[in-house]
């Protein structure tokens, strides 16, 4: 079997580069929680959660609809949205509105949808 091409043939790392990097290089503990972050939207119910967001505000009622789960369901995939600080709410009468937390989030999932579909898919702005 002979040896892959996507690997260097011997350890001889680029003068500086390394160097270069390092410097650059966010503190390890930004990174662990940027693996949270992903970690998080691994879930594919929190993402179809982020991407009606994205739209438009919802209420718990009716992400249930939406998704077709329990309110019970929606309500613990918000809790941890919240958490991370991806989601929030605001009062409305009894009604707990959801929205994205802030732009950032909004361009995640732009981003990661232009991504995963090449040339991009712009999310529509909803009655926001």
């Amino acid at each position: 079997m002979t040896k892959s091409s996507e690997c260097c043939n011997t350890h001889n790392p680029t003068p500086g580069a390394v160097e270069f990097v390092q410097e650059k290089m966010c503190p390890k503990e930004t990174l662990n929680d940027l693996a949270v972050t992903f970690k998080i939207l691994g879930e594919p119910v929190r993402i179809k959660i982020l991407h009606a967001l994205s739209i438009r505000d919802l209420c718990v009622c009716d992400l249930s609809e939406l998704l077709e789960m329990s309110h019970s369901a929606i309500s613990h995939q918000l809790r941890i949205l919240r958490t991370a600080r991806m989601v929030r709410f605001e009062k409305n009468g009894r009604r707990a509105i959801y929205s994205l937390n802030d732009k950032h989030v909004e361009i995640i999932m732009q981003t990661a949808l232009a991504h995963m579909l090449k040339d991009g898919c712009e999310i529509p702005q909803g009655e926001k």
